[in-house]
């Protein structure tokens, strides 16, 4: 048996502030709340996380560097693999420059030891006028310090259904198969 996970839902428009990614800040906030050095933690790394997708809808660098360990690995869904924050960055800084974020919602978050699971949806839309929506995971792993070394993304399409619904064959949707 392993540890049993802490679960954090986040409901729609529940409040989702700002934060700032001094640890001063986060530690006098813990302190103040009387928080255990587990829930702590975990506050922190939802911070963190909440960071890193406000840096998405901004386009804007809020503290890369307080997020990820310098050799962290970023895996996307359908396949790219960045090894290290400066390649991290490049893609950050590279890809809003041809598309934004519209949407990145934190429905829940799934704590277990050094590891977090966060569960959201995105919505995205490129320069060319192609607009991107599914649902998603980040499987995320922490060093000590609270950063990240390593986050994979998984994805799931938006646009579900019963390939069963009309008897005991499957009859699938002739559309392209998404990405991920």
């Amino acid at each position: 048996k392993g540890p049993v996970p802490y679960i954090r839902k986040v409901g729609k428009g529940a409040e989702n502030p700002g934060i700032s990614p001094l640890s001063e800040v986060w530690y006098n906030k813990c302190v103040r709340m009387h928080l255990s050095r587990k829930e702590a933690s975990m506050e922190r790394r939802e911070e963190i996380i909440r960071l890193w997708f406000s840096m998405w809808l901004q386009n804007r660098d809020l503290g890369l560097d307080e997020i990820f360990t310098d050799g962290a690995v970023y895996v996307e869904s359908w396949g790219p693999e960045y090894h290290g924050s400066e390649r991290i960055r490049h893609w950050f800084n590279e890809w809003n420059t041809r598309g934004r974020v519209l949407q990145w919602e934190i429905r829940q978050f799934i704590h277990a030891e050094q590891q977090t699971v966060v569960e959201w949806y995105f919505k995205n839309i490129m320069n060319t006028g192609e607009e991107e929506a599914f649902d998603g995971i980040s499987l995320v792993k922490w060093t000590e310090g609270n950063q990240i070394c390593f986050l994979k993304e998984f994805g799931c399409n938006e646009s579900r259904y019963d390939p069963y619904q009309e008897g005991p064959y499957p009859h699938f949707r002739e559309e392209k198969t998404l990405w991920f």
